[in-house]
Formats: C-alpha cells, sequence, structure tokens
C-alpha cells in the first residue's frame, strides 16, 4: 500500500526506496532494470517497499542507464479498420506478459504521416512493429537501421516479416467460385500502396490461368463499405457474378451498394471477402471471406520483435508465412449455367459446400 505518512504530492524517488529497503540507490536501479543481477531476496524486499511507497519506476528516466523504455510502437494503417482490432490486441498480450508498453500509432493511410509518427515516435521506443505499412521499401530499411522493426503483411527483403498465405487464400475463393458455375471472377481493388493488394491481384491472375476462369480488376477503391459502394456503382456498369473484393469491409459495401441498386446478393453476384472480420459473420448475407489469423500476426510479430530487442538476429532470410483458411456463409451460390456453356475442366464433380464450411 502507498505510504500515507508522506505529505500529498511529495514523488517517491528512488533514494526514498533505497534508504527503506537499506540498498543502495544503484541496488533499486538494478532490481527493477536487471532484477537477474540482484538476490532474489534482496530483489523481493526492494519490490514490496517499492509497492508499500507507491513509487513507480519512469521507463524514460530508467532509459537513461539502461538504454531501454520497455515500450514499443505499433503502427497501423487505419485505426477505424476493424482488421486491426485482433492485430492490436496480439500484439498489446505479447507485449504486456515481456513487461512492454505498447504505443499506437494511426497512419490514417498516409505514408506522409506514417514516416512523421516514426520518426516522431523513435526516441522512445525500444522497436517498432509496422502492421501493413504504407511507407516505401527505402522508408522502411532506414528505419530499421536505427531500431528493431518488425513488418506485417509485407514482405521486404533484409527486413523481419509476418504475412499471410495469401496466394493459397486467394487460390481457395477462385476454386469455390468455380465450383459454383463462375467462369468470370471480378477483382476489386484497395489501395494501390497496399502490399496485399499486389498479391492478391496478381495470385488471382495466376489461379485464372490456371483455373481457366477470366479475370479482371477495377479500381482502386477505399478500403472502406463507402469504397466497396462506390465499387458496387461500377460493377452495375460492368456486371459480374463473382466479385473478390480486397477486404471484408469493401465486400460489404458492395453487398449495400448493389443490394440498393436492386441486384441480388449471392442470386445473382456472388461476393467474397478477405480478412474475416466480425461484421462479415453479422451481415445480411453471411459473407464468404478468406479468414486471416489476425490475432496470431499481431503476437507473432511482437513475439519476434521482442526477441530482437534482447539481441537476437532479426533477419531468417524468408518471410514468416501463417496460414489462411476460406470460410463460406451465404454470400456465394450456385450459377445457373447458361446454354451452351461448359464448366471449366478443372472443376471436379464434389459437394459444394454449406454455409459457414470451413475451408483449408
Amino acid at each position: 500500500m502507498p505510504d500515507h505518512t508522506r505529505p500529498p504530492g511529495t514523488r517517491v524517488t528512488i533514494y526514498d526506496v533505497a534508504s527503506e529497503a537499506d540498498v543502495s540507490p544503484s541496488t533499486v536501479s538494478r532490481a527493477f532494470s536487471r532484477p537477474s543481477r540482484v538476490n532474489s531476496e534482496t530483489a523481493e524486499r526492494i519490490r514490496q517497499v517499492a509497492e508499500r511507497l507507491g513509487y513507480r519506476t519512469n521507463p524514460l528516466a530508467r532509459a537513461l542507464t539502461t538504454s531501454r523504455t520497455q515500450m514499443i510502437a505499433l503502427v497501423i494503417a487505419d485505426i477505424t479498420n476493424p482488421v486491426y482490432a485482433e492485430i492490436v490486441r496480439g500484439a498489446q498480450e505479447v507485449a504486456a506478459d515481456g513487461e512492454y508498453t505498447t504505443v499506437l500509432i494511426d497512419a490514417q493511410e498516409s505514408d506522409r504521416l506514417e514516416r512523421a509518427a516514426v520518426e516522431r515516435t523513435m526516441s522512445t521506443v525500444d522497436g517498432i512493429v509496422l502492421a501493413s505499412s504504407r511507407m516505401s521499401d527505402s522508408a522502411i530499411r532506414m528505419v530499421a537501421k536505427q531500431r528493431p522493426v518488425v513488418v506485417l503483411n509485407r514482405a521486404l527483403a533484409d527486413v523481419p516479416c509476418v504475412v499471410t498465405d495469401d496466394p493459397r487464400g486467394v487460390r481457395r475463393a477462385a476454386e469455390h467460385l468455380g465450383e459454383l458455375g463462375h467462369d468470370h471472377i471480378t477483382y476489386v481493388a484497395g489501395p494501390q500502396a497496399s502490399w496485399p493488394n499486389g498479391i492478391r491481384w496478381r495470385s488471382l491472375l495466376e489461379a485464372g490461368m490456371e483455373l481457366e476462369i477470366k479475370v479482371r480488376q477495377i479500381g482502386p477503391f477505399s478500403p472502406t463499405m463507402a469504397g466497396g459502394e462506390r465499387a458496387a456503382q461500377e460493377l452495375c456498369a460492368r456486371p459480374a457474378t463473382a466479385v473478390l473484393a480486397f477486404n471484408d469491409q469493401m465486400a460489404i459495401g458492395i453487398i449495400r451498394g448493389l443490394s440498393r441498386m436492386g441486384v441480388n446478393v449471392p442470386g445473382d453476384v456472388s461476393v467474397v471477402g478477405f480478412d474475416n472480420i466480425l461484421a462479415a459473420d453479422i451481415v445480411t448475407p453471411g459473407l464468404t471471406t478468406v479468414a486471416a489469423p489476425l490475432f496470431a500476426e499481431g503476437s507473432a510479430a511482437t513475439r519476434h520483435l521482442l526477441t530482437m530487442i534482447e539481441g537476437a538476429p532479426g533477419h531468417t532470410g524468408r518471410p514468416m508465412v501463417l496460414p489462411v483458411r476460406l470460410v463460406v456463409r451465404d454470400s456465394t451460390a450456385v450459377r445457373k449455367p447458361s446454354p451452351g456453356r461448359a464448366r471449366p475442366a478443372w472443376v471436379r464433380q464434389r459437394p459444394v459446400p454449406g454455409p459457414a464450411a470451413h475451408l483449408p
């Protein structure tokens, strides 16, 4: 309990703890910064005294002697995008377990704002996780030369990275739509500066060639529901029976926009999203989507960052790749074949998965 005999507003210092515990101030400092270098009984006595007096360590002051602030920065592209909620939770859980505080930075989908915020924060944190960074490769490498950095949702040579298996996710989405009889897929693109956006489009091109499915791209659009609604207008001008959206927010916006124009999903158009955010399961119809392990992304990136801060080598030569899965809900359905149009040769006579099926 705090020491209530002290005058109100008086700040407890390391010297007060040292005097009460009958040790030197340097011993108190080591007990908090490097407890392994202090006798366990002494360290426990110091902690008890500190708790009773109400002493709290100052991470910035401690950094003067230890070069550590016990803080890391987590930079996300857009705080309003629900995809980052689980990523942040995963990162914070690992950071807290390691006794680190997480500083959250919202880049607002701007490479300029992102870089400025990182430069302001760099001197006060021990490491940085860049989640879906919009900065250039050279800018990220420059930051990585100054602080331990792990990049999330982007593969970059010479910098530790954590990515999801988007090519496999796109392939499963294309196979699913092909099995339902769709021989054309329209990809609704997200931000041009987004690394996953480019990967998903290239993966769909490859899948289309292998599966005998025609593909096209429209956009880019903002990775939001409003962006999806704008995309719906273009889809009506250039009709499609199957759509793969850059993310779930856009897919939900597409469904809403098409519905307002009298187009039925999935009766007229099948829609697939990416990420499997919470809203994907509660929107009507339920959204078929490629589910990413969002919590695991945040925790894996942060765990790797903390090992780098402790001195472990960061770069392994290849990104850490996390698996994805296709979650089939009600936004996709069988397309009735037009007269004279054969289904693609690769399609096997397999049962079509039912609602909410989970495919590897």
